[in-house]
């Protein structure tokens, strides 16, 4: 009897927790859609392609969600404001840095930086900033390191 309870519980517990992260998620992001054509960007005279742009709640619900990532795989998600933008890794296949910016006219110091940031598949937890920013870049974990990315460092999109 005991056991059957526990399974009765886990039906309804689990359900109600995936509702949850559910709202949390899609209530915490803008909705509106960024007018930006961004394709590359620079750190400290490195230029750098970038691969995906996420200007909408569509495409950055999706983030790299499911995508086949490699050594030079980056997205970056541009918001109309500067907020403390939560990220998760549901579905990520691949550690990544996650490199949250304060920009202006499409250029802006590092606010926050997470580095190896592993990738989940079920209650994945959520990764956010303790300074508000209105860009976000994900890299293949090993990226910040190797370019010497930091708080601080200037990031420029073109």
């Amino acid at each position: 009897m005991e056991k059957r309870g526990l399974a009765l519980a886990a039906l309804v517990v689990i359900p109600l927790l995936l509702i949850g992260v559910y709202i949390f998620v899609s209530t915490s992001t803008p909705t509106g859609t960024v007018n930006a054509h961004y394709t590359r960007f620079t750190i400290d005279g490195r230029s750098f392609n970038l691969t995906y742009l996420a200007t909408n709640q569509s495409e950055r619900d999706k983030g790299l969600m499911d995508t086949k990532i490699t050594n030079t795989t980056t997205e970056l998600f541009v918001f109309s404001t500067s907020d403390y933008y939560p990220f998760w890794m549901y579905h990520v296949n691949s550690s990544l840095d996650i490199i949250w910016v304060s920009a202006t006219n499409g250029s802006g110091p590092v606010v926050y930086l997470l580095q190896n940031v592993p990738g989940c598949s079920f209650l994945c937890p959520n990764y956010q900033p303790t300074a508000k920013a209105n860009m976000v870049l994900e890299a293949k974990a090993g990226f910040a390191k190797a370019n010497s990315v930091m708080v601080g460092t200037i990031i420029s999109f073109g």
